[in-house]
């Protein structure tokens, strides 16, 4: 994978810290350049688009959510649920409630969930850290900025992850099935 990654981004301005009082500082465009390639291999989109339309999906859309609605999961008594502002959404395990939660962050419509229930769990893992070094990365090179803008580089990189996400697509809506089996093939 880390072959095509510096084929898809583009470096970042050749510098983003000021060196003297005249410099201008970087715009959001460019931070948000710089977040993007300084992400790499684990940049959510790209492990969205690599990692999991890679493999047999189905489509899942979310209700309509509120705007800034933080998902929560809930242990509840019918089972494992994802909270969004005042929708629940029943999910069959935990790693899926992990997975839908970080798109639920982002505001996703619809997205692609693997149908191998197995593998889940290790792209829950991926896409949480993927969206927290990524916010991470952000507070750290808007740390020096007002908080007008550093709420303005959130909300940009958020739209793009959320922008990056629906160009990809969610995958069929019900995942295709092979009818050729061995005993047809004698």
């Amino acid at each position: 994978m880390s072959n095509a990654t510096p084929a898809l981004l583009e470096p970042p301005p050749s510098s983003m810290k000021k060196n003297s009082p005249n410099d201008v500082e970087p715009s959001a465009d460019d931070i948000l350049r710089e977040i993007e390639y300084t992400m790499g291999d684990s940049w959510l989109p790209l492990i969205y688009s690599q990692r999991i339309l890679k493999l047999r999906t189905r489509s899942y859309e979310f209700p309509s959510l509120a705007r800034n609605s933080a998902p929560e999961i809930q242990h509840t008594l019918l089972g494992i649920e994802l909270k969004a502002g005042r929708k629940r959404m029943l999910c069959p395990d935990l790693a899926t409630a992990r997975y839908l939660a970080v798109f639920a962050r982002a505001g996703c419509k619809a997205i692609a969930i693997p149908y191998d229930i197995t593998k889940i769990s290790h792209l829950a893992d991926a896409l949480e850290s993927s969206w927290h070094r990524m916010l991470l990365v952000a507070d750290n090179l808007t740390s020096n900025r007002n908080a007008v803008f550093v709420t303005r580089v959130r909300t940009m990189l958020i739209g793009k992850v959320r922008d990056a996400i629906a160009t990809a697509g969610a995958g069929t809506r019900i995942p295709e099935f092979r009818q050729s089996t061995r005993q047809g093939l004698r």
